[in-house]
């Protein structure tokens, strides 16, 4: 049976009735608050937060609780085999954007809806109605508006090389096909299971 613990309402200290303390711990519990997000982490940030995870568990759990559409999309680019960049490879000749984070620079996450434009899938055109010199273009203007550590990323992506190479030291360290099909719920064909 509860214990009843006296209910004190007023200033007189007079007892007005009781209550069980199951239902006390209940009202004295402290609620969780919402959690507010007072800034999206870049991409770059959310891969080097997976690059220095421990093991495969603390990764996947990384790239669960960050996903976007546009950490999808260069996950695909980066590993998909049937994703190939329709762009030179190298380092473009772009300005790096030297503000500071939060300030004037465009973010990956929000431009992620054009990259289509410069990948070939299955080794044809995502868009097969721009002209390579239009397309190389709008890839170095994209680079100069994002953050200087999210435009790096975003040549690394374009030439395949998120694949953590021991000996140059380059890479996401522990970034795999199988880390993202579990992260992401996708299949051998990088689609979403259940869909």
């Amino acid at each position: 049976m509860a214990q009843q613990v006296p209910i004190i309402e007023g200033g007189a200290g007079g007892i007005q009735g009781a209550v069980d303390t199951s239902v006390a711990e209940k009202l004295s519990s402290p609620t969780p608050k919402p959690t507010i997000k007072v800034r999206e982490p870049l991409l770059s940030e959310i891969l080097d937060k997976v690059h220095r995870a421990k093991n495969k568990a603390d990764k996947i759990a990384i790239l669960k609780e960050d996903q976007c559409e546009a950490l999808q999309q260069i996950c695909q680019w980066a590993f998909n085999p049937t994703i190939t960049s329709a762009l030179p490879p190298g380092k473009p000749p772009y300005i790096e954007n030297e503000a500071p984070e939060g300030t004037e620079h465009t973010l990956l996450r929000t431009e992620g809806n054009g990259l289509w434009h410069f990948v070939k899938v299955n080794g044809k055109l995502a868009d097969p109605n721009i002209q390579r010199t239009v397309m190389e273009r709008m890839f170095i203007r994209l680079l100069e508006g994002l953050h200087k550590d999210e435009a790096k990323l975003l040549c690394m992506v374009k030439d395949k090389k998120l694949v953590y190479n021991q000996k140059e030291k380059t890479g996401i360290k522990g970034l795999s096909v199988p880390i993202l099909q579990e992260a992401f719920n996708w299949d051998d064909d990088f689609k979403k299971k259940d869909v």
